[in-house]
């Protein structure tokens, strides 16, 4: 077997490989001996079917799958012995024409998409804000009502406020103001802390049992899939309805707050572990500021991307991916498909090559020892939120062992912990300056 490689530009190459028959011949004779012993044909006892029979029963099928055999392993081993990168997989030129019943000898054409060759500099003439949540006694306070709000009982109330749920019946008008015939009739509920037109919750505020109030439908909620759940309507319908709704009070509950004392603190954290208002206060600043590194670090990993991203300039093999997209996808993709949805590929497909660089040029590494410890710690996470009792260690190892058996689990956790060590470089890397924010301010600039 001959495998050459000729380029057509730094982007595009065709692997051109000869196969000749002592590449194949002991392969398809032996396949054909397995076969031979195996054949059960009336008139022949088992095992005895003369070869010229079993050649031409399986020879072509025989000889393809051989042939096919042959040229992914070597394929295989041609790219990997000579370090060649490439995008995607080598795709056969669909051209070439093989003549399986007269040939002996065979050339087949692959077509191949070459990765890009760019350099990655990370520097600490590179400044990046790092953003975090200020933890301040106004966002503390807000915390604590919601907790209160969580734990606390519902129960009903005479006159609306501005956080109450409103229940009731909804009931489409005409043009006249009247109730159509035929229209939306709908007993349903409506959460004043979601309704975001002024107008409307000024006008669901201080309403009695019985009363009725005329509302716009589009200004209910701010979405129509919230629209078409509170009037009983289809999605579409909710987008295009310009009517104006009745809204008749039948009853009006309020979330009344659990008192901030020992019960409260007994309920959340355990009979005696918090046992001060102070104590209370501090627990949830810690918890608070756990809360929010998530989202740090998402906005200085997604900060960082997007610099690197416009920085490194590289060309990828386009036309050649667009095809090999149709030929891979195990459901038909049309062209216009593939153009609609290209340029979201192409941008995943160059982070990850510029990631993988990272990873490459820095020596970034996950052991099997790491993978493991973090998918016990992750168990013991989980399982802790349900039951506090410590896990027995046989128990952990056994949940640890299925977890990894899955493929698809286990890349997620080697794929977190190389972005974990990923981030870890950058920060070593660039030069950060830490920047406090308010919660609002944060999440409106992330």
């Amino acid at each position: 077997m001959n495998i050459t490689q000729e380029n057509v530009d730094e982007l595009n190459a065709v692997l051109r490989v000869k196969v000749t028959a002592e590449d194949y011949l002991p392969k398809v004779e032996s396949a054909l001996k397995a076969h031979q012993k195996k054949a059960s044909i009336p008139g022949f006892r088992p095992g005895k079917v003369p070869s010229g029979v079993i050649k031409k029963m399986y020879g072509r099928s025989v000889l393809v799958e051989a042939v096919n055999k042959l040229l992914n392993d070597s394929l295989y081993t041609y790219l990997n012995e000579n370090k060649i990168e490439v995008l995607g997989n080598p795709l056969p030129k669909l051209d070439s024409h093989i003549d399986w019943d007269n040939q002996k000898d065979f050339e087949f054409l692959y077509e191949m998409g070459l990765a890009p060759k760019f350099n990655v500099e990370l520097s600490a003439k590179d400044k990046f804000s790092y953003k975090t949540v200020k933890i301040d006694e106004e966002l503390i306070n807000k915390y604590i009502s919601d907790i209160s709000k969580r734990y606390g009982k519902v129960e009903n109330v005479d006159v609306s406020g501005d956080s109450d749920l409103l229940n009731g019946d909804f009931v489409e008008l005409d043009a006249n103001g009247e109730i159509l015939a035929g229209g939306i009739f709908k007993t349903s509920s409506i959460f004043l802390d979601r309704v975001k037109d002024e107008t409307t919750k000024k006008a669901l505020i201080g309403l009695k049992k019985d009363d009725k109030v005329v509302l716009d439908a589009q200004k209910l909620a701010d979405n129509p899939v919230d629209i078409a759940t509170m009037l009983g309507i289809e999605k579409e319908a909710a987008e295009k309805i310009t009517s104006k709704i009745q809204f008749t009070v039948k009853n009006i509950s309020r979330l009344a707050g659990s008192d901030i004392n020992q019960e409260l603190f007994d309920k959340i954290y355990g009979e005696g572990t918090i046992t001060s208002a102070e104590e209370f206060k501090a627990k949830i600043k810690d918890e608070l500021t756990g809360m929010f590194i998530n989202d740090s670090e998402r906005k200085f990993y997604n900060d960082v991307v997007e610099y690197l991203m416009n920085k490194i300039n590289f060309n990828l093999p386009t036309e050649f991916l667009k095809r090999w997209i149709v030929a891979v996808n195990e459901k038909p993709v049309t062209p216009e498909q593939v153009e609609t949805e290209f340029e979201g590929y192409s941008k995943g497909l160059k982070w990850s090559l510029i990631e993988n660089k990272i990873i490459k040029d820095n020596n970034i590494q996950v052991t099997n020892e790491e993978v493991i410890e973090s998918t016990k710690q992750m168990i013991i996470e989980q399982f802790s939120k349900y039951d506090p009792t410590p896990m027995e260690p046989e128990a952990l190892n056994a949940t640890t062992q299925r977890v990894l058996s899955n493929k698809e689990e286990a890349k997620k956790i080697y794929e977190k912990l190389y972005g974990d060590k990923v981030m870890t470089l950058f920060k070593s890397k660039f030069t950060l300056e830490n920047q406090e924010l308010s919660y609002d301010d944060f999440f409106k600039n992330a």
